[in-house]
């Protein structure tokens, strides 16, 4: 389907028999994160030709992996951290998860030379295992514009403040994702981003 529209488009996609999730990518200028599941979901791959592989098709100087949690919940990188610029990321306040993945967290985004800013996180009361209510990250950005998800919930208002304070030269708008987020995921999972340059594109569905 997606190659379909790319091609309706004009644009010329690259594939590759790599696996992986469009949602478990988060691209910077020249950084891209992914969680480690990519690993075991490509056991064909060695790991450092896999690395390699990936740093070609992102066109990153650095791919950065981050844990996921034991109940697999978590391992979706665009659900766990964003890009603001080069080298700050916006990360959950992961508070009431376990030390263990709160450091491996931390510590791989240190490691990359990324500093973090915290926003607020709390998924905690949801019926569901899978519904994604109480996590702001999965904002969608655009030129001039952010739109974040907000669920009638307390923390609505601390994150919409932490946005505007973050980008503070963009409009911040929110919409409730109350019904999008029951579905196991928010605005950016239901959007679908392309870089085109010179009509060629690496192309990632977040569906």
């Amino acid at each position: 389907m997606f190659l379909i529209i790319l091609k309706k488009m004009g644009i010329a996609a690259e594939t590759s028999n790599i696996v992986l999730d469009g949602r478990n990518v988060v691209k910077g200028k020249d950084k891209a994160i992914l969680c480690n599941k990519v690993f075991k979901e490509n056991p064909h791959y060695d790991e450092r030709a896999l690395i390699k592989k990936l740093e070609e098709i992102f066109q990153a100087s650095k791919i950065i992996f981050l844990p996921t949690d034991k109940d697999g919940f978590m391992d979706h990188a665009d659900g766990m951290v964003r890009f603001i610029n080069d080298d700050t990321v916006l990360i959950n306040e992961y508070t009431n998860e376990s030390s263990e993945f709160q450091l491996g967290v931390r510590l791989a985004l240190y490691n990359a030379g990324l500093k973090t800013i915290e926003l607020p996180y709390n998924p905690y009361s949801n019926s569901a295992t899978d519904d994604a209510s109480g996590i702001y990250i999965n904002y969608l950005e655009m030129n001039g514009l952010v739109i974040a998800p907000t669920f009638k919930i307390i923390e609505d208002d601390e994150a919409i403040i932490l946005l505007k304070e973050v980008f503070p030269t963009k409009k911040i708008l929110s919409i409730d994702s109350s019904e999008i987020a029951k579905q196991g995921g928010i605005l950016d999972c239901i959007s679908w981003n392309i870089k085109s340059n010179k009509r060629r594109t690496n192309c990632t569905s977040k569906c």
